[in-house]
């Protein structure tokens, strides 16, 4: 490791304890090398040639900090932007949901509407929507406001189009979307069944019991101790034949936890809780 490497290794560490001390926004638990891109994208927007002089702003300029804490948060999410995961988890899924009488889905992680969207939109082509609960949570009260309001960029339109096709969309992705003032919205129909809330998936204890729980973001984001954390709570969340759907990766290190799950489909993240 070179010096100049160690040294923002040891500012990155004052930042996160500065955060957490001050604003108790808790990112010490996250995997290093991805808070320090994450850091450098930042400090990029704003002209900040430092993680020493960002630290600074943030403890005595009041407007840096929120928009900081949805830059540490935010992960990249489009409409069914993983077209293979959302075939194989509607082969594995609607089955299930159907012998369900009132299935409950949690969406872990959310910084995006397409997090949500995604799946209501496939629950709606499927028919089962009417007696679905949506539970829709994130650790961050912007990011999750933002998704609530159920926007997305009009320019994405034609991958999201393409990808809502790959992924055996069965209408046509213009059906479940209405242009506002310029701006594509999701349709009301798809938001009455789900419920948004603050939840810190770092801290917080399991809510309810889910058919499904999703987390396609945050979970990569996070260090092998608070992984094993999450997927804790996700087991102790999910019935017996729950399904979890998480991104593809290599949980080599939590294989203990791993193995009281049987896998669906370990290409695209797809496992169910054993007996």
């Amino acid at each position: 490791m070179s010096h100049s490497q160690s040294l923002e290794d040891i500012e990155v560490a004052l930042l996160l304890e500065a955060i957490y001390q001050r604003f108790g926004d808790d990112f010490r638990g996250y995997q290093k090398d991805v808070v320090r891109r994450k850091l450098h994208a930042f400090m990029l927007v704003h002209n900040i040639s430092t993680i020493s002089s960002l630290q600074d702003c943030v403890l005595h300029d009041s407007t840096f900090i929120a928009p900081l804490l949805c830059a540490l948060d935010a992960h990249p999410a489009g409409l069914f932007d993983h077209p293979k995961h959302i075939r194989e988890l509607r082969k594995v899924l609607i089955p299930w949901l159907r012998s369900c009488p009132a299935p409950k889905i949690w969406i872990a992680e959310c910084a995006t509407a397409e997090d949500v969207y995604t799946i209501a939109i496939l629950l709606m082509e499927e028919g089962i929507y009417h007696k679905t609960q949506i539970f829709a949570t994130g650790a961050n009260p912007l990011l999750l406001s933002g998704a609530r309001e159920a926007k997305f960029p009009r320019e994405k339109l034609p991958q999201y189009e393409e990808n809502y096709l790959r992924a055996g969309g069965t209408e046509s992705l213009e059906n479940y979307y209405t242009i506002v003032r310029g701006e594509p919205v999701f349709r009301s129909e798809l938001n009455r069944n789900i419920t948004w809330a603050q939840y810190n998936l770092g801290t917080d204890s399991s809510f309810n019991e889910f058919e499904l729980i999703v987390c396609r973001g945050g979970l990569t984001d996070y260090a092998s101790k608070l992984r094993r954390r999450a997927l804790q709570v996700f087991y102790d969340s999910l019935p017996v034949f729950g399904i979890l759907s998480v991104a593809n990766s290599d949980y080599t290190d939590l294989l203990p936890l791993i193995s009281r799950f049987t896998t669906l489909s370990s290409r695209h993240g797809l496992y169910r809780k054993l007996g």
